[in-house]
């Protein structure tokens, strides 16, 4: 069993959804498992319609046709006039609409996860019904119904033995599948999602289960690259990654693999392939074991919209080990992804994602027991393989307001 996990990028129009059935003819049809994330921009407007629910009632009916109009518009594209596709596609946005009618729950992270999965539904929906209009025969399964997760809203944790035992029966040879990456659900069927950019995840969740072949993930760029090519300038492939250099990567917030991904492929030694959708036959990047690192080069990080928080104590004394682990327990409390550690004798840095929004809580928990000083809107860079000439030319003309160099790698926080 092959997994193929497309991305929102790779489907943002009816082109992209007419690709895949190139990309399919190309690599063939059997064998396969689908993994779609929502169509182009789409979790980003079902995040607007989430935060239009709780703020601006007024603006929900409008907020939700532009989504219905896009996802008509890219069906309109594909079928005929009257397709049954369309009479589908209404009745899931009938669907989010009964949610947010009947919902009582007042919490955010729970009305997120029932409504921005509407994105991946829908995009499977108007895939499967494309490919079997073009005599691919195809089965769209639910993945709410296979991957049980617990109930950590908006970056649930999978269950796997409950998960495997889902998956292994319901997948059968020589058949191709259609499903939805990004959710999942909890003991009592709520829908749960994995985490931003959680698509992947779910292919390897899929790929670890079933012991697959491997797992691709279809990107608009040729493979990985040792930089964000939006950001760094003469970026470069790199042909071969291994596990164990990826893991670090995705670490340090590489995007282009999903930092969970790896590890279920690792465990299986499952090899994952970062393939170009528009070029199939190219060999992209593998990640699997063996060397490092092919060609063995710098790569370049950045980590934008970060908080840089500096504490000492407020009688100078020592930052000791029970200091330290309050701050911890506070960051772990507001829910604060850690970036960064530095600290020395009456000092503590950290630099970290403010994702739920919790920055002023902590600050104001924090400053009744320590000297504070917090930076927003930082970048936090990091280059592995760097070396000196490297490192010298990346600083310049930069505002580093922290640093810290260890064998193989070289993190920077810098003012925007």
């Amino acid at each position: 069993m092959h997994i193929f996990k497309f991305g929102g990028a790779s489907v943002k129009d009816a082109n992209g959804v007419k690709n895949i059935l190139e990309v399919l003819r190309q690599t063939g049809l059997d064998n396969k498992i689908i993994v779609v994330s929502a169509m182009g921009k789409t979790t980003n407007a079902l995040e607007k319609v989430v935060d239009n629910y709780f703020n601006n009632k007024s603006a929900l009916p409008y907020c939700i046709q532009d989504s219905v109009l896009f996802h008509e518009h890219i069906a309109t594209e594909l079928f005929p006039k009257g397709h049954s596709v369309f009479h589908k596609i209404q009745e899931l946005f009938d669907e989010l609409k009964g949610f947010l009618a009947w919902n009582k729950s007042p919490q955010y992270d729970f009305v997120y996860d029932q409504v921005v999965c509407y994105g991946e539904l829908l995009s499977t929906t108007i895939i499967s019904a494309f490919l079997t209009e073009k005599d691919i025969k195809n089965h769209w399964i639910d993945a709410r119904d296979l991957i049980k997760t617990d109930s950590s809203n908006r970056d649930a944790r999978v269950h796997w033995e409950q998960t495997q035992n889902n998956i292994k029966p319901t997948i059968k040879k020589k058949t191709t599948y259609i499903t939805q990456g990004f959710i999942g659900s909890d003991e009592n069927n709520f829908t749960t999602t994995l985490g931003r950019e959680g698509s992947d995840y779910t292919g390897a969740i899929f790929a670890y289960c079933l012991g697959a072949e491997s797992l691709t993930i279809w990107k608009d760029v040729q493979g990985v690259l040792n930089g964000d090519p939006r950001v760094f300038e003469n970026t470069q492939l790199l042909h071969k990654i291994s596990y164990e250099e990826a893991i670090e990567l995705a670490f340090y917030g590489a995007s282009v693999i999903h930092p969970k991904t790896l590890q279920p492929l690792q465990r299986k030694e499952i090899p994952l392939f970062v393939k170009s959708f528009l070029n199939p036959k190219e060999k992209g990047t593998e990640v699997s074991k063996g060397q490092k690192l092919v060609p063995e080069i710098p790569c370049y990080i950045v980590k934008k919209n970060q908080v840089l928080i500096s504490l000492s104590s407020l009688d100078f004394s020592f930052m000791m080990e029970d200091n330290i682990g309050e701050v911890f327990q506070l960051l772990g409390k507001y829910k604060m992804k850690v970036d960064l550690i530095q600290n020395s004798a009456i000092s503590f840095s950290v630099c970290i994602h403010n994702k739920f929004n919790n920055l002023d809580a902590l600050l104001k928990h924090l400053k009744a027991k320590f000297k504070v000083k917090a930076t927003q809107n930082v970048s936090l860079y990091t280059i592995r393989h760097f070396n000196d000439t490297v490192l010298r030319s990346f600083e310049k003309d930069k505002t580093v307001l922290l640093k810290q160099v260890m064998q193989n790698t070289a993190q920077l926080v810098t003012q925007n």
